[in-house]
């Protein structure tokens, strides 16, 4: 017999949603196990009870799959919300993923979809320092003198951001490498030296690029990406 387990952990480790996010599905009676409405503090067994939710049932995923989004705009990011399109209504994956990072509804981006949680708190960890790169667009010229102070680290909420990588395309336009994530970053460390983002795009992730993928495309990590991507992070 397995280890019961709280159903919020259990929903969690599923990768249907965060735990703080599965005691309000549950509150919200979205959340069955073995046909009766969840509670909060629910234990189950993961080997015998059947949990669903949004009549969906969950279950472990046993094939581990790799794809890669370019987001449209409009399309939220969580795997489960019954108020918006999600990235799960727009992909016809047999197994169930989710996507690693949230983005910002409005804007289009390379995203990673898995099942893989492995890769996810890999990649998701502010200690592993990945890589992201993105395609900047302003709403007016932007300096070097504004770029150069970009790249060594602007204050955002009082705390500073890391070093970045910066390289000019145009007057309005530019690419720029983090090694960190903080809510609108990019964004507010445009804002942080007098200019305004226009458009934002995300364009590679590690070794996994964009390329000519299209709005709304996604397609499956080539071997060599992935067994990169693996490599790299010494979990393959």
């Amino acid at each position: 017999m397995s280890e019961k387990i709280r159903i919020h952990k259990y929903l969690s480790q599923a990768w249907i949603c965060s735990r703080r996010k599965a005691e309000e599905y549950i509150e919200r009676w979205l959340v069955t196990i073995n046909w009766n409405k969840a509670i909060l503090w629910d234990l189950i067994d993961p080997e015998k009870d059947k949990v669903k939710f949004l009549e969906e049932a969950v279950e472990e995923q046993k094939k581990l799959v790799y794809y890669k989004l370019n987001k449209p705009s409009g399309i939220v990011t969580t795997c489960a919300n019954i108020w918006e399109k999600t990235i799960l209504d727009i992909v016809n994956i047999k197994e169930r993923v989710f996507p690693i990072w949230r983005l910002d509804k409005d804007t289009t981006w390379l995203i990673i979809l898995t099942n893989d949680g492995r890769l996810a708190n890999f990649l998701m960890h502010p200690r592993y320092e990945h890589e992201k790169e993105y395609v900047v667009e302003t709403f007016w010229p932007i300096k070097d003198e504004q770029l150069e102070k970009m790249s060594k680290g602007v204050y955002i909420l009082w705390k500073p951001t890391k070093q970045a990588e910066i390289n000019r395309i145009s007057s309005w336009k530019f690419f720029i490498t983090i090694k960190e994530w903080r809510n609108r970053q990019i964004r507010r460390m445009v804002e942080s030296v007098g200019g305004k983002v226009k458009r934002l795009k995300r364009i590679r992730i590690e070794n996994i690029e964009l390329w000519e993928l299209p709005i709304w495309a996604y397609k499956k990590l080539t071997n060599k990406e992935l067994n990169e991507l693996l490599n790299k992070l010494n979990i393959n």
